[in-house]
């Protein structure tokens, strides 16, 4: 398998950066469908896909997400063209018959354990939220990863019987959502970017054993 070049590294990691001014241009909807069909081949345990995301790009959706918003999020938030809700299923395992046909009585181990199924779709969750943003980035687009909301407030707002339905989440579904985390979406104004904070060196933080 050939690796990225340098620019690719570049694009996906190294001069990547958290955005949280924009430029005044739309994401379209086939840019969010390509960015959904990149991140879901991440690895999931047992293919499990838990992730749930709403993408929030109307006035009037981001108005219903305001409230939630911690006050330092809320002009770069109203701002950016797109807002995304990543959350996750709590009962991702009513699907596992489909998605992990190979032992499709996995869903039992789930069903029997309330604490194992939500650890489980928080974590692969997360792990979803990080092929988002790393996918975002593939189309050339900026991201804002945001905490500093309510969760209670966003789950209250957008996952109930209200909530769209899709082709494989019924409508009662949503009601079983989570509120993770907040990713604005769109194209950064570099010129408001602050000077890159610090990382850690491998040998800071890693051990080979």
């Amino acid at each position: 398998m050939t690796t990225l070049d340098a620019e690719g590294f570049d694009l996906l990691f190294q001069k990547a950066r958290t955005h949280v001014a924009w430029r005044d241009e739309p994401v379209s909807d086939e840019t969010l469908r390509r960015l959904y069909e990149l991140l879901k081949w991440g690895p999931t345990s047992a293919n499990s896909c838990p992730a749930r995301i709403l993408f929030l790009r109307s006035r009037a959706a981001k108005e219903r997400l305001r409230p939630a918003l911690s006050s330092g999020n809320v002009d770069k938030t109203m701002a950016a063209p797109v807002t995304a809700i990543l959350a996750y299923d709590e009962r991702f395992y009513e699907h596992l018959a489909w998605l992990f046909p190979h032992n499709p009585k996995i869903a039992q181990v789930f069903e029997g354990s309330p604490s194992l199924a939500e650890t489980t779709a928080f974590r692969n969750g997360t792990l979803q939220g990080g092929y988002f943003i790393l996918a975002a980035r593939a189309l050339g687009l900026d991201c804002g990863p945001m905490s500093g909301f309510d969760n209670e407030k966003v789950d209250r707002e957008f996952f109930s019987a209200q909530a769209p339905e899709g082709p494989e989440i019924p409508s009662d579904h949503w009601g079983q959502v989570r509120s993770n985390f907040l990713v604005n979406l769109g194209y950064g104004d570099p010129a408001k970017l602050w000077p890159r904070g610090p990382r850690f060196e491998f040998d800071d933080v890693c051990e080979i054993l």
